[in-house]
């Protein structure tokens, strides 16, 4: 599918999730609206210009839709804003990406094609690194990813903090509204692990990611003490809400058999 050409999705869009990305935001959404329509972005409370420059981008672009939070309130309150208003219009799923250019749009119509076979699941990218990408994040999300399929008696997680992927909107909505946790760089793992436990089946693809230094654009707002401690104290909510779903996700894993 060509964003720019082919007939909108009435079910699927792409959702960006935006906060100070520099200006390879530009390129992201031009990549993704290349490839898909409806694009919308979520602008988390910017304070770089980006939100005039999107908003500028949209005017020219039936297929571009820009949503402006007033503050910063992090990722995964972005995401909500942004499904809460795609169910209002009624939009049954969306594929997230990141606005810093690490996220393959090249992939989008593979993964969307994926969610429409399977409507039920959620389409999961699990990352290819290159030789750009931190070893130390290479390393660390293995922990993560641990806890994780831990979390869900291993029920095919893939990656648990690579967010290009796929979700269906209302599971995502029920599991978010239900709880004040994944807000922030915690919803990723958390989203995952929660789905699961209500039954929404991981696929998982291969996706390409990219990592780009100061002086190409790239821009990161990853924290490594603040960032390790909210994952550490999410997965220790998790692992308590496991211990208590565990008799019921076994029965289920062994019925699955």
């Amino acid at each position: 599918m060509t964003g720019e050409r082919a007939t909108p999705s009435a079910t699927h869009l792409v959702l960006i999730p935006s906060y100070n990305p520099g200006p390879k935001v530009y390129d992201t959404v031009r990549a993704a609206r290349a490839r898909w329509s409806p694009v919308w972005v979520v602008v988390d409370g910017s304070t770089d210009g980006s939100a005039e420059g999107l908003q500028a981008m949209a005017v020219q672009d039936d297929g571009l839709h820009v949503i402006n939070l007033p503050r910063n309130m992090g990722k995964g309150a972005a995401v909500l804003h942004g499904i809460d208003a795609a169910a209002t219009q009624g939009f049954t799923h969306v594929l997230t990406m990141d606005s810093d250019g690490q996220h393959p749009a090249e992939l989008i119509p593979e993964f969307m094609a994926a969610s429409v076979r399977q409507p039920s699941a959620m389409v999961l990218g699990v990352p290819v690194f290159d030789a750009s990408a931190p070893s130390l994040r290479v390393q660390g999300r293995k922990l993560s990813n641990g806890w994780a399929n831990l979390e869900t008696l291993w029920a095919g997680i893939g990656d648990s903090l690579f967010g290009f992927r796929v979700y269906p909107i209302a599971p995502l909505r029920r599991v978010m509204h239900a709880q004040h946790w994944m807000r922030r760089f915690d919803f990723d793992p958390e989203a995952v692990v929660r789905l699961c436990w209500r039954g929404v089946q991981p696929v998982n693809l291969p996706a390409r990611v990219q990592y780009f230094g100061a002086d190409e654009g790239g821009v990161s707002h990853f924290n490594y003490l603040r960032d390790n401690l909210l994952l550490t104290w999410m997965h220790g909510r998790l692992l308590a809400g496991f211990v208590v779903r565990l008799p019921w996700l076994a029965v289920r894993r062994l019925r699955g058999r």
